[in-house]
């Protein structure tokens, strides 16, 4: 039964943990694993990550294959039509490109989307690369009734585009921590103002998307195999109040304030490929490329 894991932390492995959750329970989930980065990458202003009662050190195929695994395990014990998001990086070993997609594709998950985490700053600033000052998050989705394309967001969500920018998390325990406004806009994206969902986080850290479900009005699942970091969590999630401004800060963002049709109705900017009847009308970009082709 799915209520024995209601609303608590698990100390454990995330894989074994998981296999224990009945299938089709959970509503959503948002995590960020740790990336394998061998605790040997740091740069001139950010240290080394250690993850404490963790190792981020294992053989690159020994790793992915554990993120498939753990992934086949969310997709099992999430609902039909729910959703999971998933936090990673692009990284180099040697040279060597090593990119989400090329686990996430041997998954049983659907790609919904593609989002671009925008940090702002650079953890690595040598110029082997243009700093790298993205992360990305997958949108996976489970199909319900084989509709690989699932229900459609309200515009006030889908507003916020596929680019969401806010910085790092900082005076947090926790070596790499996302910050609650990721998952509160994750959340709130696909629960909209329903209540009392279940939402998942198998590498939980700090606590981050158990606060956010919480204060959401959503049931949580919390695993991380570090004791230091679930006790950390219990503690937050204590005195998860004082992190209420924030979360209304970013639900704040999530308004329409004139819908698409309405635009339409009014005749006014519905997109840059709109006609004018306007016949001094300033052209646009690619009406103006396309104009000097033309002569």
């Amino acid at each position: 039964m799915i209520e024995e894991f209601l609303d608590k932390i698990i100390c454990g492995d995330a894989l074994e943990v998981l296999k224990k959750i009945p299938d089709n329970s959970i509503d959503m989930g948002v995590t960020s694993p740790p990336y394998n980065k061998r605790e040997n990458k740091k740069g001139w202003l950010v240290d080394k990550v250690v993850y404490k009662g963790a190792t981020d050190n294992m053989p690159e195929e020994r790793y992915q294959s554990i993120q498939i695994e753990v992934l086949n395990e969310l997709y099992r014990i999430i609902k039909p039509g729910g959703s999971f998001f998933y936090n990673h990086k692009i990284r180099w070993e040697r040279g060597i490109m090593l990119h989400p997609m090329d686990w996430l594709r041997k998954t049983k998950w659907v790609i919904r989307q593609e989002i671009i985490w925008d940090r702002m700053i650079a953890a690595n600033i040598r110029g082997w690369r243009f700093w790298q000052v993205e992360e990305r998050i997958y949108w996976l989705y489970k199909p319900k009734s084989e509709n690989l394309i699932g229900e459609e967001l309200k515009s006030k969500h889908a507003l916020l585009t596929s680019i969401w920018r806010f910085p790092p998390e900082n005076n947090n325990p926790h070596p790499a921590p996302f910050p609650i406004e990721l998952p509160v806009r994750a959340i709130y994206s696909i629960m909209d103002d329903r209540k009392g969902g279940v939402v998942i986080d198998p590498y939980c850290g700090s606590g981050t998307t158990l606060v956010a479900a919480k204060i959401l009005g959503h049931h949580y699942v919390g695993i991380d195999i570090s004791k230091d970091y679930v006790e950390y969590s219990i503690n937050r999630l204590k005195n998860y109040k004082k992190e209420i401004p924030r979360v209304e800060n970013e639900l704040s963002k999530h308004v329409v304030r004139k819908t698409f049709k309405e635009r339409k109705e009014r005749g006014e900017f519905v997109g840059r490929y709109r006609k004018t009847n306007t016949k001094n009308a300033i052209p646009t970009l690619f009406e103006y490329m396309d104009g000097e082709k033309k002569e």
